[in-house]
């Protein structure tokens, strides 16, 4: 019988202290900050009197979510596929080695790469809060910080990938780690066939938000982003 959804809790009885505002919450459990409080208040009174568009804020959330912030991640994947000795220093210490890329800073200074094999699929939640790598993937997604998906992607981690339109093969081990305030996790997708030989620019514009993740897979070459 094969053990394959595994959730590595890393001691989550843990610092998750962000300076939550208790008073408030984002309408999934999860706490508002202060710093978004008074930005959804600043919002909604610019909004009011027509200075700017809820639709336009929106699209710039959405780039910064999807397409600016998850460059960073995907300029370390690139690098990792093409250059062996870069992997060696991720592996070792990634928090360093994403460090001489020039991505460091508050919530990503203590971070953990874990792999994908051919066997092997790892899953990224924060079943407490919503602790995320921005350093790397930029803002997290809605999703991510949803009480269905933290708790889901713990006791039905297929399930999560499924409804993210990812099946694998049953006999694939699927590994869920718990993002805490004192670790992060990025994950590092699989490279897909058929790139030999691309530059490491290339690459990255094959490595998804969502696969660096857990909850998606790097595109095929010439596949749509």
């Amino acid at each position: 019988m094969h053990d394959d959804d595994q959730t590595h809790a890393h001691d989550h009885a843990h610092g998750h202290d962000h300076g939550h505002d208790q008073g408030h919450d984002q309408g999934d459990g999860s706490p508002l900050p202060e710093i978004a409080l008074r930005v959804k208040a600043l919002e909604s009174i610019l909004v009011e009197k027509g200075y700017i568009d809820p639709a336009a804020i929106d699209v710039i959330v959405e780039t910064y979510e999807t397409k600016v912030g998850p460059r960073n991640g995907a300029r370390v994947v690139a690098k990792a596929w093409s250059d062996p000795a870069y992997l060696a220093r991720l592996r070792a210490d990634a928090t360093a080695a994403i460090a001489e890329l020039g991505f460091t800073g508050r919530q990503g200074e203590h971070m953990r790469i874990v792999e994908n094999t051919p066997t092997r699929h790892n899953l990224v939640v924060c079943t407490l809060c919503s602790c995320y790598p921005w350093s790397v993937l930029g803002l997290p997604p809605v999703w991510y910080k949803a009480a269905p998906y933290r708790a889901k992607a713990v006791i039905d981690p297929r399930g999560v990938l499924a409804d993210f339109g990812v099946t694998l093969p049953r006999e694939t081990e699927i590994r869920v780690w718990d993002s805490t305030a004192e670790l992060r996790y990025l994950v590092l997708p699989l490279r897909p066939q058929g790139t030999e030989g691309w530059s490491e620019d290339r690459l990255a514009d094959l490595v998804t938000r969502d696969s660096m993740i857990g909850t998606g897979l790097a595109s095929a070459p010439g596949a749509a982003r």
